[in-house]
């Protein structure tokens, strides 16, 4: 085994295991497919194989576990997952606590019994206090909603 194979070996080990450290500290999967295309190629590379092929491999290795695997993943690893409080809200009824005019910047909305500043979803947006409101997302501290329809 010359230098270069030897290089390149360790080139592939550092790349999986970083790949892996990445998999450990964000949540999901995420570079676990790569990682086991590092560890072929860094298989391929101990045993002298061309780096065309080491290289090819990975990246075929990676790509068709993405392709067959990620749709599964998606389905069972992120549906066992709870939406936090906030995330809840989206889609929720909203009561009108205070007039919402986004010119003015004003308003809030009451929903699951917690008081949210609120602002409408169009730019001159306004809804009066009692009316009843649709929730479509959150913007830092401020729900932001729609008439209902």
């Amino acid at each position: 085994m010359g230098g270069f194979e030897l290089n390149m070996t360790f080139v592939w080990l550092i790349a999986m295991v970083a790949l892996l450290v990445i998999e450990a500290i964000v949540p999901g999967l995420v570079s676990i497919w790569f990682a086991a295309g590092a560890l072929l190629a860094l298989l391929l590379s101990l045993i002298g194989v061309d780096l065309w092929l080491q290289f090819t491999c990975f990246l075929v290795v990676s790509l068709v576990l993405l392709a067959l695997t990620r749709p599964l993943a998606k389905k069972y690893v992120n549906a066992h997952t709870t939406p936090t409080n906030a995330d809840r809200l989206i889609g929720a009824d909203c009561v009108v606590t205070e007039e919402i005019d986004n010119l003015r910047g004003t308003g809030a909305v009451s929903v699951d019994g917690k008081v949210w500043s609120a602002r409408m979803e169009t730019p001159d947006g306004k809804a009066p206090k009692g009316a009843v409101v649709k929730a479509l997302r959150i913007e830092g501290v401020r729900l932001i909603v729609t008439e209902k329809k």
